[in-house]
């Protein structure tokens, strides 16, 4: 590792290499030694922002914890999905995959339905549908199934491990790695990685760490093989299976609804035309500047957005909210939003996510080095082995503690309703 110097915000580091460079805007990254090549991410000394946040919305509102557990609707909605690409496969299984007919349906309609079917897999991964974790389970494996490939149970270690481990290099999988960064940073690169963004996220991990191998992801794997040969034969053909598969990879590329993946956690604040400002900014509010209780807060590492695409999203725009109160069900986010709104109006947000895309790919300023990292801290939810370390350790690794981060602060261990301490209302 470079040395490193304090940036304009005591909360990053950042090579000392250019720290001299006085040209350099105070919003701008300093930029790392080319031969350093991990450090072009922002680095960051402290824990993630989201578990300080909540303790202070709770302390502040402590109603928020009564928003708290499953919603029974998701599991209407999840069968109403699911029948929907049920019925455009059957109807399409004689039509041809380069139809326009086809490839229509599959964008504007199965794309958008996969879309949806990620994310419930997405909530359903917090225990929010059943306050059984084993209904959990099986509803995430129905969900799966316009999926086309077996998904639900490897999503959701990982996804958990995200929330445990937020930047940490290592665990936290949703973070490009330092060779992605590189090769992609240009403009066929980023419009290539937006394109092919959900292969990304599917193999990415994988390169990670390795989660151990359960009954569930045995049971997820049967009940997808089974299903897809049980509709091939009925269906007399593949080609509403393709069509599965096909909007589950529009649903993951340039898509409207896709914008959420870049939106979530890449730095945006350093774009000069904007996009990013706060709700507060937006509202133009002239009142006189008072104290806030997000003075004392590190500063965001993700970004909400409260669009109208939240409505065929679960509200996963909705994403400090989220981050901040994972126990808390999609149906209520806006509810804690509207509870707090002093903690979230002050925070940067995105206005489109197709904004976002467009962005990412045109925008010098933004690509894949643009993610905030920090080198320890966090845990593996669920267990796993690190890649590339063969060491006794690292078999039975789970990554508790760290620099800038405690122990207590990673939460207790165990897997089952994601290991966070009742007291800090973390599903």
């Amino acid at each position: 590792m470079s040395a490193v110097v304090e940036t304009s915000s005591p909360h990053l580091r950042a090579s000392a290499a250019k720290a001299s460079d006085k040209t350099q805007p105070e919003s701008t990254r300093i930029q790392a030694p080319e031969a350093l090549v991990d450090d072009h991410f922002f680095w960051t000394y402290t824990e993630e922002p989201h578990r300080s946040r909540r303790q202070a919305i709770i302390k502040a509102h402590p109603e928020v914890t009564k928003l708290c557990g499953p919603e029974p609707l998701t599991k209407w909605v999840v069968l109403g999905v699911v029948s929907l690409q049920l019925t455009c496969a059957y109807l399409l299984r004689n039509t041809s995959m380069l139809d326009w007919r086809f490839l229509v349906t599959a964008y504007v309609i199965g794309a958008t339905c996969n879309q949806n079917l990620f994310l419930a897999i997405h909530e359903i991964s917090h225990n929010l549908a059943f306050r059984s974790a084993f209904a959990n389970r099986l509803l995430a494996i129905f969900a799966n199934i316009p999926i086309g490939l077996p998904y639900s149970a490897a999503f959701r270690p990982y996804h958990l491990t995200h929330h445990k481990s937020l930047g940490v290099t290592g665990l936290d999988t949703d973070l490009p790695t330092a060779v992605e960064a590189f090769f992609l940073n240009s403009l066929l690169g980023k419009t290539f990685f937006c394109t092919f963004q959900i292969l990304f996220y599917a193999v990415r991990p994988m390169f990670i760490y390795s989660p151990p191998f359960t009954y569930i992801h045995l049971l997820n794997l049967s009940v997808q093989i089974s299903f897809d040969y049980a509709l091939s034969k009925l269906c007399g053909g593949f080609q509403p299976v393709l069509y599965f598969l096909l909007s589950s990879f529009l649903a993951g590329s340039l898509h409207p609804c896709a914008g959420h993946f870049i939106a979530e956690h890449y730095f945006f604040s350093n774009v000069k035309s904007g996009g990013t400002e706060s709700l507060t900014e937006l509202k133009k509010n002239e009142k006189p500047k008072v104290p806030h209780p997000l003075d004392s807060l590190p500063p965001p590492e993700t970004y909400s957005y409260y669009g109208p695409l939240n409505i065929l999203t679960y509200n996963v725009g909705l994403h400090n909210e989220h981050h901040d109160f994972p126990a808390i069900p999609w149906t209520r986010l806006h509810k804690l939003h509207e509870i707090a709104r002093e903690f979230y109006e002050p925070l940067p947000c995105h206005r489109s996510w197709v904004w976002v895309i467009y962005t990412f790919i045109l925008d010098k300023d933004v690509g894949p080095w643009c993610r905030v990292k920090r080198e320890q801290g966090g845990r593996i939810v669920g267990g796993g082995t690190k890649r590339g370390d063969d060491s006794a350790a690292s078999k039975q690794w789970n990554g508790r503690g760290g620099e800038g981060i405690s122990a207590a602060s990673a939460g207790p261990a165990g897997e089952e309703g994601d290991g966070w301490k009742e007291s800090e209302i973390q599903c």
